[in-house]
């Protein structure tokens, strides 16, 4: 993957020289979008970036007060909205990530690092779920994304 990323930057590069700085924003922009778009559908299918699902929450007892049951939800539900995962673009830069809070939360899912669920918890140590990630559909939105800016 590394590898592929590193030639689309090779073949990309000679032709975002030859764009203006408008331009390069203009079109930072547009791949960045649509890359979130591409990380919210993967995260809402509970993937991986090489396709594989993401590790199962640890089993809790679900029940609440007086015998209500409370409904499973699927993980990151409101991480993978617009209003955390944020983008940026400038002449020189694309950026898809989260900020402030959010992001600490989402590093250690992305790493499986160690983290108290809450103030005052053990230190629990979580699965790894990559949460932001290239697939090879990625790349080829990206490339596809340079070809139509530069061909319209």
């Amino acid at each position: 993957m590394a590898s592929n990323l590193e030639a689309l930057e090779d073949w990309a590069g000679v032709l975002l020289s030859r764009l203006e700085p408008g331009e390069r924003s203009k079109l930072a922009r547009t791949i960045g979008q649509e890359l979130r778009r591409s990380q919210q559908k993967r995260v809402v299918a509970q993937r991986n970036p090489d396709g594989s699902k993401f590790a199962p929450r640890k089993q809790r007892n679900l029940r609440g007060k007086q015998g209500r049951i409370r409904r499973k939800l699927a993980m990151f539900r409101k991480l993978r909205t617009a209003s955390y995962l944020k983008v940026r673009g400038d002449s020189n830069a694309v950026t898809v990530g989260f900020t402030g809070r959010i992001a600490r939360i989402a590093r250690v899912h992305q790493y499986g690092l160690k983290d108290r669920a809450e103030r005052g918890a053990p230190d629990v140590r979580y699965e790894q779920r990559e949460v932001l990630g290239f697939t090879d559909a990625d790349l080829d939105l990206i490339r596809d994304g340079l070809i139509d800016h530069l061909s319209s």
